[in-house]
């Protein structure tokens, strides 16, 4: 390891750790996870998990790590859902009311923050339009999505995925492909694309801990989502291979990573050659 990267590992206090194709597969925990986290640990380097993956509630998230093995509280879990949540908040305070393309347990958290979600009716008019990756995703309401995106309401998508990872036989088609359905269908975008590249999330994480964007890494498997956001927020971009991209993608990416690890095990043995 040259002094370069010695120094700038050895200023890491923070690791956002993307999940699916990162940490695990599907449902299948890669055997190195574990190890990583305890390396974390034993450095004093705090993680949080950030996913662009809005179908499940923080409390669902949590509940599928802890059956992995893996020890999480909610102070590590940052979602897209969060993150439009705080957004809406935000940008239109009063605003309360929502038509949501999302799962029962992505609605869940919005309605644990105290909106509403509206039924398919024309005379049920939303404060905002929230797009996401529906897996449970019927006609009707896809067309009623549109027809609020048409008449001008404001419209947040969670995250730019084409498509989910899956160790399934399927294409798992993710938020930014709906989203390219109802822009087809009317000429409207979405006024924010929330999640990975887009670097909210990770602002979030850095006023949250303290952090410099020097003392923040982003480690993910996705080029054009997790590094790329990384090189947005300013701060440490490492790509590991153990998802869907190659090192050969990777290296002639527009915006290459900073980094290029085979897994999240040989990142930690990184960070710990720069302590030492």
């Amino acid at each position: 390891m040259d002094a370069a990267l010695k120094a700038r590992l050895s200023r890491i206090r923070h690791v956002a750790l993307d999940m699916d194709g990162t940490l695990y597969l599907g449902s299948r925990l890669f055997p190195f996870t574990k190890g990583f986290l305890e390396t974390l640990r034993r450095l004093g380097i705090g993680y949080s998990f950030l996913t662009n993956n809005p179908t499940r509630s923080v409390a669902d998230y949590l509940k599928k790590l802890s059956g992995m093995g893996i020890e999480a509280t909610e102070e590590n879990m940052y979602t897209t859902s969060l993150a439009a949540i705080d957004y809406i908040r935000k940008t239109w305070p009063a605003a309360k009311r929502l038509f949501i393309l999302g799962t029962p347990s992505m609605v869940s958290q919005f309605e644990k923050a105290g909106f509403e979600q509206l039924p398919d009716d024309p005379g049920a008019v939303p404060d905002v339009l929230v797009v996401s990756f529906d897996m449970t995703l019927t006609y009707d309401r896809l067309c009623r999505a549109a027809w609020w995106a048409k008449q001008g309401i404001p419209y947040v998508a969670t995250n730019p995925d084409r498509v989910c990872p899956t160790e399934h036989e399927t294409v798992l088609v993710d938020c930014g492909s709906i989203q390219k359905c109802i822009e087809h269908a009317t000429g409207r975008a979405a006024d924010i694309v929330l999640g990975k590249p887009d670097p909210t999330m990770l602002f979030g994480i850095m006023d949250k801990h303290g952090l410099a964007p020097d003392e923040l890494a982003m480690v993910g498997d996705r080029v054009y989502t997790d590094t790329l956001s990384a090189h947005n927020a300013g701060a440490l971009g490492v790509l590991v291979l153990s998802g869907e991209t190659t090192r050969e993608t990777g290296e002639s990416a527009p915006v290459p990573p900073d980094l290029i690890a085979e897994n999240v095990q040989e990142f930690g043995q990184w960070l710990e050659q720069s302590r030492q």
